[in-house]
């Protein structure tokens, strides 16, 4: 398997080019491996959500390329893109974007019948992934029964469904209370320590920063530092 899952290359995206040219980004290169846990901070404007985008294939680089596992997602267009994104990349979004009249189960399975998958396979899939995210008795709740931090715990089971290459969270915990954002991001350290799934994030949120492997800061659409934070030394 490719220790590498994204590889950034001198991601430039201008908006406005016919009057002023705005850089959301401006020459970006960013390598992520198999495994890491990264945040990505900044101000607001700084291009954090542009890059996400850019890595999952919603938005297109005015200049530069991303290859996701040595695919060249750039040069992808149309249902090609679409299937791409559908097998290999979860989004987990600050606004939930579930399906308000679907189910917890529903929703986490509807990814999956896209993909076409068996219907005793698709079954197992989310009963399994209920329990890692600790909504087993939700199962038949919908999106308006459930608090905010039990709706991104279904974003997120719903963005591991069809077991992708990593997951971007655009500002997961932003619309989260304390206590929902640390289980949240507990269920998120674990799948990354146990499964060694990938997370990369896009946040302000200082415990999302403070849990992460590696941090990696954005102003005006550069990246200006990318650092591993200092580990937590415990005293005898």
């Amino acid at each position: 398997m490719n220790k590498t899952v994204i590889d950034a290359h001198n991601l430039v995206r201008v908006y406005d080019q016919k009057t002023v040219p705005v850089y959301a980004l401006n020459g970006v290169h960013l390598h992520i491996e198999r495994g890491e846990f990264t945040a990505i901070k900044g101000p607001s404007g700084s291009g954090k959500t542009t890059l996400l985008n850019m890595i999952g294939g919603l938005d297109s680089p005015t200049n530069g390329y991303v290859n996701i596992n040595g695919t060249n997602i750039t040069e992808m267009k149309g249902n090609k893109l679409i299937d791409f994104r559908l097998h290999n990349i979860g989004f987990v979004f600050q606004s939930y974007n579930l399906i308000p009249v679907l189910t917890a189960k529903e929703n986490i399975e509807f990814i999956m019948l896209l993909q076409k998958r068996p219907a005793d396979e698709t079954g197992k899939r989310v009963k399994e992934l209920l329990q890692q995210v600790g909504l087993t008795d939700k199962a038949n709740k919908k999106p308006g029964e459930l608090s905010g931090g039990q709706q991104q715990r279904v974003a997120v089971a719903r963005a591991l469904a069809p077991k992708p290459q990593f997951i971007l969270a655009d500002e997961p915990t932003a619309n989260l209370d304390s206590v929902s954002a640390g289980n949240l991001l507990d269920i998120m350290a674990k799948l990354n320590k146990e499964e060694n799934m990938t997370f990369v994030f896009s946040t302000h949120d200082q415990r999302v920063i403070d849990r992460a492997k590696r941090v990696i800061t954005l102003e005006d659409g550069k990246i200006v530092a990318d650092t591993a934070p200092a580990p937590i030394i415990h005293e005898d």
